[in-house]
């Protein structure tokens, strides 16, 4: 059984959703969302990055951050939000261009139960990194409110989808296309009829599963683990125990790549550090940074791309966990070569969503840091299976 729960959504007015609607918090760096949203006073990046609208220095996360979140959340729904007077589920559709196709995927906008991600219900396959948990924490309890929706997705089901399709022949709220060419549709659905058809419908599917926003989903947790400790007459109805989210099936969902960066390479020349890497994987030079099959790296150092392809042997290939490409690169590279043992705190790594192109990978290395590498996206059968066992890969 899966709980979804409807709810009074805070959202822009329709005139204004184009101008309000950003992209995630984690996509961007501060200076990135500081140029994108200072000709837009609307933009949410002022709600879920705050830090752009204060000294380009401070640390974003000080008190004044999080207090400023709050500001501007209040007063963006002063001056572009609506709030609906009853609890409703939404529908939301993207629609992008991946290659030479367009993609589209609608889910069930809705909040998914605290207590089914604590009993692993809902179930996840990467960790997270203490420092972002924590802030993202802080973030929900200042302001009140999930800014930011946790991608989840299940095994498709032909009921949920004649129920999202007959919701969808209506005529949609929001409507429009972002700069970076997404398009974006939302349906409230507000009949009482259609949202106990949906509620009735998930309550009939096993699992869910995270596919993006480990962090989202875990913030709003122990936030509402918090609340719920500080509610003496906590019934289990509350707001804090569900949290934000889209939930799409299975067979819709794309998932991109999730690339690493690494600032440094310790004692080792890029040479060097070449000659370490030929040891569990053959390297060659390319044109081609994207990796086009799992098993396979891009990697930019010293201003050039190489095609990475573990060696037989160096993973099993039976272990749904182990053949994992970010658990190839972390056993055999990572944590060998580079000493990087834990990269959900090692400071020396980053990582880089795949929204960003391999050109956010050649910035960043020529910018200071030493090499980076993208990585073949997660398919969701892959996912699915990760998530299943109780070892998380990051």
């Amino acid at each position: 059984m899966s709980v979804i729960k409807p709810f009074r959504g805070l959202r822009p007015t329709p005139e204004k959703a184009a101008a309000v609607a950003s992209p995630p918090y984690d996509v961007l760096n501060s200076a990135e969302a500081r140029e994108m949203a200072k000709n837009n006073p609307l933009s949410f990046l002022h709600v879920v990055k705050p830090e752009i609208d204060l000294d380009p220095n401070i640390n974003p996360y000080a008190d004044e951050v999080y207090a400023k979140g709050k500001e501007n959340l209040n007063h963006l729904t002063k001056r572009a939000m609506l709030r609906d007077e009853q609890p409703c589920l939404y529908l939301y559709e993207q629609r992008m261009q991946i290659g030479d196709r367009e993609h589209t995927q609608v889910g069930v906008v809705a909040g998914a139960s605290v207590e089914e991600y604590l009993n692993g219900q809902i179930k996840k396959h990467e960790l997270t990194r203490p420092d972002k948990e924590a802030d993202r924490t802080r973030h929900v309890e200042t302001l009140n409110a999930n800014t930011g929706p946790v991608f989840l997705t299940y095994r498709a089901d032909p009921k949920i989808d004649q129920l999202v399709e007959a919701a969808c022949q209506a005529q949609p709220t929001y409507d429009f296309t972002a700069d970076d060419g997404i398009s974006h549709r939302l349906w409230v659905v507000a009949d009482e009829a259609q949202i106990g058809a949906l509620v009735q419908a998930f309550a009939n599917v096993p699992n869910l599963y995270v596919a993006d926003g480990h962090h989202r989903s875990a913030s709003a947790t122990a936030a509402g683990i918090k609340r719920k400790k500080q509610n003496p007459n906590h019934t289990g109805d509350e707001e804090y125990n569900f949290f934000l989210t889209v939930i799409f099936p299975d067979n819709q969902m794309y998932i991109m790549d999730y690339n690493r960066v690494v600032l440094e390479l310790g004692e080792l020349s890029p040479d060097g550090f070449k000659q370490r890497v030929a040891e569990t994987f053959d390297i060659s030079p390319t044109d081609t940074p994207k990796p086009s099959s799992a098993q396979t790296f891009g990697m930019y150092l010293d201003g050039k791309w190489w095609q990475l392809k573990a060696k037989p042997g160096s993973f099993d290939p039976q272990d749904p966990v182990e053949s994992l490409d970010v658990a190839i690169l972390q056993n055999n590279l990572l944590s060998p070569i580079l000493g990087i043992e834990d990269p959900r705190r090692d400071k020396r790594i980053d990582f880089v969503g795949g929204i960003r192109g391999t050109q956010e990978l050649e910035r960043r290395v020529n910018d200071g840091a030493a090499v980076a590498f993208a990585l073949y996206p997660t398919s969701i059968e892959q996912l699915m299976a990760i998530a299943s066992q109780t070892c998380c890969p990051q």
